[in-house]
């Protein structure tokens, strides 16, 4: 089986890879658990110790060309989750809508014309809601998004779930809440600091936080989002029947929680690195994510949330041999 990982040179997708490779199988067409022979990560920059046992191709999303040789005739799997981030498609609308859109639209295109049908499962995202949102939003609310990175992913979910009504994918997109506590450094993604208040305190590092303490945001775990990925793939697609796409659970936080639990587990001393300094385009952002979900179906298809915050600061913290 030859699995293909857009954006796999990324924190999740790397993760994802390393946990597939670990695996060993994933579900096929029939639903039976079959032996991964490949795995090829698609991204412009990979990890400095990238594993011998992954394919990595550098390249554009966008370069139909090159999408046709990765991709081959005989790819089973796809797990798409390259992106221009959030903030970056904020602030620059063309190349957010050229990788975006159109780059999902290319490699959907070359999905297509493969000799069978692949697994497809597309990362999309809670900024796919926003506007006049109710207290908590439900399976049945209606995305509204208030971003250029939210319109592009709806836009995304709406043509995987097309492409598969036509029989040429086996579409699943899951919407993923923000992920904490990614390790590296900070990118352009306007919901960076839902991990720079924890990671780069704990490095030692002073840690602008750019929105108030009383934010909530909804936060998974990376190790529980890897799971979702594979989870999301080896459902059969009659679970997923006509709607093919799922917000996936998640648990609320406030960053005042999250710099107390900092504290609980580290120390005043590193609490003490996260500095408030508010940055209103970023607060323009994060302020049109809801906050609060009830993820039923999720629940009901076996997918899970972190337990709590304190939690997934503490594997990070065990995950990375940090002493506190």
């Amino acid at each position: 089986m030859k699995v293909i990982i857009t954006g796999g040179g990324g924190f999740i997708g790397y993760r994802l890879a390393q946990a597939l490779l670990k695996r060993g199988t994933l579900a096929d067409a029939d639903g039976k658990q079959a032996g991964i022979s490949q795995i090829v990560l698609l991204d412009m920059a990979f990890p400095p110790n990238t594993d011998p046992r992954l394919k990595c191709v550098s390249g554009d999303l966008t370069d139909k060309a090159l999408l046709a040789d990765v991709l081959g005739t005989d790819t089973a799997s796809v797990f798409h989750l390259a992106s221009v981030v959030s903030g970056g498609a904020e602030a620059d609308f063309d190349l957010g809508y050229k990788v975006n859109l159109d780059g999902t639209r290319a490699l959907l295109e070359t999905c297509r014309k493969l000799a069978s049908p692949p697994r497809y499962v597309f990362a999309s995202t809670c900024a796919a809601f926003g506007g006049d949102l109710p207290e908590v939003v439900t399976d049945a609310t209606t995305p509204n998004p208030q971003t250029s990175y939210g319109a592009q992913k709806v836009c995304c979910e709406y043509l995987t779930t097309d492409y598969n009504r036509k029989g040429f994918i086996d579409g699943r997109s899951i919407r993923l809440p923000t992920i904490s506590v990614r390790a590296g450094k900070p990118n352009l993604a306007a919901s960076s600091f839902a991990s720079g208040i924890i990671r780069e305190p704990l490095a030692g590092v002073v840690s602008p936080c750019p929105v108030s303490p009383e934010t909530c945001v909804w936060i998974l775990s990376p190790r529980k989002v890897v799971d979702a990925f594979i989870h999301a793939h080896d459902l059969p697609s009659s679970a997923w029947g006509v709607n093919r796409v799922l917000n996936l659970p998640g648990i609320t936080t406030s960053v005042n929680e999250m710099v107390g639990a900092l504290r609980k587990l580290a120390g005043e001393k590193v609490a003490n690195l996260v500095e408030w300094k508010p940055d209103a385009r970023i607060q323009a952002i994060v302020k049109t994510w809801p906050a609060r979900f009830s993820t039923e179906r999720a629940l009901k298809l076996g997918f899970a949330a972190d337990t709590d915050i304190e939690g997934i600061i503490r594997d990070y913290i065990d995950e990375q041999g940090i002493k506190v």
